[in-house]
């Protein structure tokens, strides 16, 4: 019978401590009415760490979830998704990352992820964004937030 060295022992330590065993998984809901009015994600605002996902969930129909271009941490370059189907954003760097639902972009419906803590490095060109006037109302207090 071998044993175990203790090299191996620390070895195989440290490939479980390093594997992103506190990664969350977040969902957040695609809605026709909520909280926040008429078309919204709930929540519309996430707080997340590097390695989270964030799953955006069809609860209604006619609803997809998407980069808002402009929005994403420098490097970051994410899929559209498709319409009525789960859109999972695994978020990789600290920063903003700005959703929107496509059809229903022009009335508002957007959401706001930032990921870790302090001020976000893309902080001023997130908040540069041309949004449609809607969009740009419920923006605000999520960029306020994200400080």
């Amino acid at each position: 019978m071998r044993f175990a060295t203790p090299l191996t022992i620390m070895l195989f330590s440290g490939a479980i401590l390093a594997a992103p065993a506190f990664a969350k998984d977040i969902t957040v809901q695609m809605k026709n009415q909520g909280s926040g009015g008429m078309m919204v994600f709930e929540p519309a605002f996430v707080q997340a760490s590097p390695g989270d996902k964030i799953h955006f969930m069809p609860t209604d129909m006619g609803h997809n979830a998407q980069p808002i271009a402009g929005m994403m941490p420098d490097g970051v370059s994410e899929p559209n998704g498709a319409m009525n189907k789960e859109y999972v954003l695994t978020v990789s760097k600290p920063g903003l990352y700005g959703i929107k639902c496509l059809p229903h972009f022009s009335i508002g419906m957007v959401a706001l992820v930032k990921v870790g803590t302090g001020a976000s490095p893309n902080a001023a060109a997130a908040a540069a964004v041309a949004l449609p006037p809607l969009a740009k109302k419920r923006m605000a207090p999520m960029l306020a937030s994200a400080k």
